[in-house]
């Protein structure tokens, strides 16, 4: 088994922090073999960023991401510049708040940011959300693991607003995957 994903967006959206986030999960908590990789733009806030995550049940030979299994996209700009990156069954994830074409009608659109915003009264833990949807629409990692893995990884003070945002992304994970199978 070997899963690639492609957390994409802009900087400032938080896509390193939930890619280190899901290769913990995956690699300390469920016992995978995990990769993960990043990249950004030059500027702090606003230029293009991605984090891929390559978890595997045997070695990793390539630590680069081809063949995604599953792309999230947090941005209109990075929807259309990795799209075709997905295998042929590949998920797309996006975030509906800021992606309005979506190129495919087999997408799991959630808006993140709007949930965030309106929600919690924090966009900054749309990533939180999305990375909760990712869990429970892709199956990849147990919800016990990512939950501990986020709480290793935010801050103290902001634990209980990121547990509240982890179990939003589920709860619209879940929804949406009912969406689509039901």
């Amino acid at each position: 088994m070997r899963y690639e994903v492609r957390l994409s967006g802009s900087g400032g959206q938080g896509l390193i922090l939930i890619g280190i986030i899901l290769a913990e999960a995956a690699g300390i908590y469920d016992g995978k073999n995990v990769v993960q990789t990043q990249s950004y733009g030059p500027e702090a806030r606003g230029g293009a960023s991605k984090s891929e995550v390559i978890i595997s049940d045997g070695t990793i030979y390539y630590p680069k991401a081809t063949q995604l299994d599953l792309l999230l996209s947090m941005t209109q700009k990075s929807c259309d510049e990795y799209y075709l990156d997905l295998k042929k069954d590949g998920m797309l994830i996006v975030d509906s708040t800021l992606v309005h074409q979506v190129p495919t009608n087999q997408a799991f659109g959630i808006p993140f940011t709007h949930l965030a915003k309106e929600e919690l009264g924090k966009p900054f833990v749309a990533n939180i959300i999305a990375i909760g949807a990712i869990a429970r629409i892709s199956g990849i990692v147990k919800e016990a693991s990512l939950t501990e893995a986020v709480l290793k990884r935010v801050p103290p003070w902001s634990a209980d607003l990121n547990k509240k945002a982890l179990q939003i992304g589920m709860a619209e994970g879940k929804k949406a995957a009912a969406k689509i199978s039901g």
